[in-house]
């Protein structure tokens, strides 16, 4: 059995869940979140338990088990919590600006890079070189930090472009005469 799978998910107090064909849907206090595990998985409530067990003994079975009891706590915590992704602007000039739904960047191009946000995703800038991506569902925050950081990766040589805040970017040395 998936070792994932192994760890139960606990249900905190405000939060509401229901299973019905294959979906399991995740109603919190910041909102609410579905989504399809298939007929692979079977699933168990006891109280505010939830255990997720793969429903026969092929490996398909057993990948999925862990799968979804990844996607059910990541659900549970995005409506209770919230999920964030910070990036940091790096080099002369690089700004940022939020303006209501959409991102305004400055990195150098001839022309503003503006990126629209999705529904559901808060994006705020405490300054300049700080953006803040914001929003429930684990996957949409991450491909939407993904996305911006795609305008202008970090270069390998002065380590000028947009990056994670946890991220080391390792420098090349120049070529020397």
């Amino acid at each position: 059995m998936s070792r994932i799978a192994n760890n139960p998910v606990v249900i905190p107090e405000k939060v509401e869940i229901t299973f019905a064909a294959g979906e399991v849907v995740v109603k919190g206090p910041l909102g609410a979140l579905s989504q399809h595990i298939g007929d692979a998985v079977s699933v168990e409530q006891n109280d505010n338990v939830l255990s997720f067990k793969p429903a026969n003994n092929s490996q398909f079975a057993n990948a999925m088990s862990g799968t979804a009891r990844a996607l059910v706590f990541n659900m549970v915590n995005g409506v209770t919590k919230g999920w964030e992704k910070k990036l940091t602007l790096v080099g002369v000039g690089y700004r940022a600006q939020a303006q209501g739904d959409k991102l305004n960047l400055t990195l150098g191009f001839s022309h503003p890079v503006v990126h629209q946000m999705p529904a559901g995703i808060k994006v705020e800038t405490p300054s300049q070189t700080e953006i803040i991506i914001k929003g429930i569902d684990r996957q949409v925050v991450g491909q939407v930090a993904a996305e911006v950081r795609a305008y202008r990766k970090p270069e390998p040589y002065k380590g000028k472009g947009i990056r994670y805040v946890d991220e080391k970017i390792i420098l090349k040395e120049t070529k020397k005469k």
